[in-house]
């Protein structure tokens, strides 16, 4: 089979045809999602994040133009460097930190077809250019272009061509980040020590906004020193060539802009290798997931423990509930919905403004336990609002079971609950230690607002977790959250719950502007509690015939491999 030829990137007509089929392939399988009702939302929930995306690249476009410009018209243009590191760190990490918004499309499907390498190579390129930071990052760079352009119209050939160049970088390295990633996710052992990085990094970055604000206005000659000698390795690096590059060349040194051009293209090359090393061992045949060793009887039976007893609940309910707990234990997104709330106590507390006598939570830190619950909430959603992601394709086996349904998803939001119920337990204590003891009104207004806003995200959750159901794939970046469709209407249910909540709040307060009781908002949410707690029992009943309608939509997608 023709190849794809790298100089000059022509495609041979076996190649072109190919491609024209994949264009062809993707364009009908669009097509047909619409024709059902999940297909049509999911366009609406694309076309929403798309006009986002377009604002937030039109918008940032305007701002580094400006900025561009300003920098060549006064000839600093080496501050230009600041512009593409902030494009650069954007560029790489906003795919790694959040992927809520965007998935990952899974190349390697097309492995089952008869591709050529280098065809596969540039197919997974091409998927990487449809992402929305790489879609952000090009337009952020034509801002700069364009400012540079209209400051000094001579230099803008040579900055289209040396942007070109950083872009390419930038789409090389985010693709081989994502293949190396994968690689790591595939297996237990590298996706735990992942998953531990990933969240010592989340973390991490929470502190960084209180450090720069509490020490930001006290230059350390430490780290000024540390500066001065970080300068000449940010220099060497991509953005900091980039900007070397048109410095020289507005100064009339193209010699030595070229030679920076051309280093530009050797991290291109490096990053393209690193990626072509993951390729190729895919297109080899390379197989990482991991399969189930079965084991000889040995000479010793081992002690089968019998199930948890859970009081109140059926032995399938009680099963179901330690079964979803076992596997809750061993996962990244619990961890990181315990730690997080009592994590971003911490921060407002180191903040400059955050403390007892300054700032946020000055005149009421008692106030630090509801906002953590409501923090706690919002985290829980990443759980509730795709109960079945974790099952794949062993949801088949839910209606095989003489169980009902709504047992199943009954124990499954007894777990959520229990996850909740141990944060709040640590956030009390966190509220505790790192401001003062929550009093009983506020503590009995928290557990109330709890008691509301809990049962309408389980009841939300349930039905969007069989309507709009979504595969977790551990071992594939990016698809580890729940649907485009589901997220933004979580954030409805959180904006409507959380805007509900907060007005009652305030309208209790003011009621009572001396003392500031919060005994009105607490009967208020108890009698919201009520209801919700109505409406969710409401909607449980239900799940056996929702999921017996939905079942072929529900094993479809969670099978998929």
């Amino acid at each position: 089979m023709a190849g794809l030829s790298f100089s000059g990137l022509g495609i041979a007509p076996a190649a072109g045809n190919q491609f024209s089929a994949i264009v062809r392939l993707r364009w009908h399988l669009f097509v047909n999602s619409l024709r059902t009702s999940r297909g049509a939302t999911e366009l609406a929930s694309r076309i929403f994040i798309g006009l986002l995306v377009a604002l937030g690249g039109l918008g940032g476009a305007l701002g580094f133009g400006s900025a561009a410009f300003f920098f060549t018209s006064q000839g600093k243009l080496l501050w230009i460097g600041a512009l593409l590191w902030a494009v650069f760190v954007f560029w790489q990490v906003f795919p790694i930190m959040s992927t809520a918004f965007s998935e990952n499309l899974d190349s390697s499907i097309f492995l089952r077809f008869p591709l050529s390498y280098r065809s596969y190579l540039l197919v997974t390129l091409l998927y990487g250019v449809s992402a929305p930071n790489t879609a952000m990052g090009l337009l952020w760079l034509i801002g700069i272009a364009v400012g540079v352009g209209l400051a000094q119209p001579s230099l803008l050939p040579f900055t289209a061509l040396m942007l070109a160049a950083f872009a390419l970088v930038n789409i090389f390295l985010t693709r081989m980040i994502f293949a190396w990633i994968e690689r790591w996710l595939a297996q237990r052992r590298t996706r735990e020590l992942l998953g531990i990085f990933f969240f010592l990094m989340i973390v991490s970055f929470q502190f960084v906004g209180p450090m720069f604000s509490r020490y930001g206005d006290k230059p350390s000659p430490i780290l000024m020193r540390f500066g001065r000698e970080l300068s000449p390795v940010e220099r060497a690096l991509p953005p900091g060539l980039a900007a070397e590059a048109l410095d020289r060349m507005s100064h009339g040194s193209a010699s030595a802009a070229l030679g920076f051009l051309a280093l530009e293209c050797v991290y291109g090359i490096v990053f393209l290798s690193l990626l072509s090393v993951r390729l190729r061992a895919q297109y080899r045949g390379e197989n990482l997931n991991e399969a189930i060793i079965v084991k000889s009887a040995g000479r010793e039976m081992k002690t089968i423990r019998p199930g948890w007893h859970v009081p109140g609940f059926s032995a399938p309910v009680a099963a179901m509930f330690e079964k979803e707990l076992r596997y809750l234990s061993r996962s990244g997104p619990m961890l990181f919905t315990l730690v997080m709330p009592v994590v971003m106590l911490l921060v407002f507390r180191l903040g400059p403004s955050s403390g007892r006598d300054e700032g946020f939570l000055k005149d009421t830190p008692n106030f630090s336990f509801p906002i953590g619950a409501a923090y706690a909430v919002l985290l829980l959603t990443n759980l509730v609002y795709n109960n079945f992601g974790n099952d794949s394709g062993g949801v088949q086996f839910y209606f095989a079971l003489p169980v009902r349904f709504r047992q199943i998803v009954l124990a499954k939001n007894l777990a959520h609950l229990s996850v909740l119920g141990m944060e709040m337990v640590l956030l009390w204590f966190g509220v505790y230690l790192l401001y003062e003891q929550p009093s009983l009104d506020i503590t009995a207004v928290t557990i109330a607002g709890i008691l509301f806003a809990a049962p309408v995200n389980l009841a939300v959750g349930n039905l969007l977790s069989i309507y709009f159901p979504k595969k977790i794939d551990v071992g594939v970046f990016g698809r580890q959250r729940a649907s485009q469709t589901t997220i933004l209407a979580s954030f409805a249910v959180q904006i409507v719950t959380f805007g509900l909540c907060a007005l009652i709040l305030l309208w209790s307060l003011s009621l009572h502007q001396h003392h500031g009781s919060t005994w009105p908002a607490t009967l208020i949410f108890l009698a919201l509690a009520a209801i919700a707690i109505v409406v969710y029992i409401w909607v449980l009943r239900r799940m056996d015939r929702i999921a017996l309608k939905r079942r072929e939509t529900l094993v479809l997608e969670l099978c998929r491999s």
